[in-house]
């Protein structure tokens, strides 16, 4: 039993034995995991791996065909994303849902903007807007020089931090966040690495999805690995390397018969034999480092 189970029995989301069909086709098999308090689950696996499926029955947008979906130890099914942010999951999907031409306060509160009465109207209040904004930015170590400043012109990273304090303000106890280092730099990965942690301090439950175990395996308590619709397993940070991560994630039998593969084509042309030759040797190396 993980430290996380020891001190927080009952996670605060939970598939057991999910599995999610369209027409003919299995999208996902089988697949159990959970996330707990204070935790940082990552959810990793290659693009056709089940991911996005997966974070879509999380979210209320698709309902599991088998298993069960429980928040709290409790069994629930989420008949759209507004009952999920009901039950304190909140989604973070790569485009954020912002609208880059409009202020970071009004993107922060887009949906549910405080208001003010002005004659027989109510107006946006955009002092109030600007303060919460300012402070709940704060909290998470994030520093805006000018909440009025359209979010377009914000770097990745800090749209990221914005979506993450947004949700966080919002009453959100589980936060996912689909692929949010995928389009940024070293640096701006790291940016959204370090307020991953600090949603995790507040004790949130973070489910962070990715194909890059590299900005994963650092900010990672638990990892758990699907591939082409089907689970790998969860796996403790102490229980695994980030090699074994990227061997698993990539499927051993795969690589080996990739190395088989390009084998064969060194046989059938001489000219490139030397440069098949060696990648294969590569692969090879891959997979016996992994193991």
């Amino acid at each position: 039993m993980s430290d996380h189970d020891a001190t927080s029995a009952t996670p605060l989301i939970e598939t057991r034995g999910v599995s999610k069909y369209f027409g003919r086709v299995q999208a996902l098999h089988d697949i159990s995991m959970s996330v707990h308090a204070g935790e940082v689950m990552c959810l990793l696996g290659d693009n056709g791996a089940g991911k996005s499926t997966l974070i879509k029955i999380f979210s209320g947008v698709h309902p599991p065909d088998e298993g069960q979906l429980l928040i709290d130890g409790r069994s629930v099914r989420l008949g759209s994303p507004r009952d999920a942010l009901q039950s304190g999951i909140a989604t973070v999907y790569q485009d954020l849902a912002m609208i880059p031409l409009l202020s970071v306060s009004r993107n922060f509160f887009l949906g549910a903007e405080p208001t003010k009465k002005v004659g027989p109207f109510r107006r946006f209040d955009v002092s109030t807007a600007d303060t919460i904004t300012r402070d709940e930015l704060r909290k998470m170590g994030i520093s805006i020089r000018d909440t009025g400043q359209p979010v377009g012109t914000l770097s990745g990273g800090e749209r990221q931090s914005v979506a993450i304090a947004r949700a966080v303000y919002f009453g959100a106890r589980v936060l996912i966040l689909d692929e949010p280092t995928a389009a940024l730099g070293v640096k701006e990965a790291g940016v959204v690495l370090r307020y991953i942690a600090q949603a995790r301090a507040r004790g949130l439950g973070v489910i962070f999805i990715t194909h890059n175990v590299h900005h994963a395996f650092p900010i990672g308590d638990r990892f758990t690995l699907l591939n082409r619709g089907r689970s790998y397993g969860t796996f403790d940070k102490d229980a695994v390397t980030r090699e074994e991560l990227v061997s698993m994630m990539a499927g051993g039998e795969e690589l080996e018969a990739l190395g088989h593969e390009l084998e064969e084509i060194a046989s059938s042309d001489a000219r490139i034999a030397p440069a098949m030759r060696q990648a294969a040797r590569d692969v090879a190396t891959g997979i016996d480092g992994a193991r």
